[in-house]
């Protein structure tokens, strides 16, 4: 299965509703250290409720690293990837 990458969550028109976003952002004590959020998002009730199952929190990975467990994740899974690094996560 191919996985895709999107830079934002898809929109409530986009007929996935189930992805995994990974967030990065800098360590507030040490903006050499990079801090990786992954989460599961689902959406059953189209756009009014969604699930988040969160799969990593805040752990000491690079970007790199972190998407690419998230994609590893999601070929499993058969949904695409949301990458963001800017905070709050945009699927909040």
């Amino acid at each position: 299965m191919e996985v895709r990458v999107f830079a934002a969550p898809p929109s409530s028109g986009y007929p996935d509703q189930d992805y995994i976003c990974v967030h990065t952002d800098a360590d507030p004590l040490d903006d050499t250290v990079v801090l990786a959020t992954i989460e599961r998002v689902t959406d059953r009730t189209k756009g009014k409720v969604k699930r988040i199952k969160t799969l990593v929190t805040r752990q000491r990975m690079s970007a790199d690293a972190a998407l690419d467990l998230a994609t590893s994740y999601a070929e499993r899974k058969q949904v695409p990837v949301v990458y963001t690094d800017s905070w709050p996560a945009l699927v909040r």
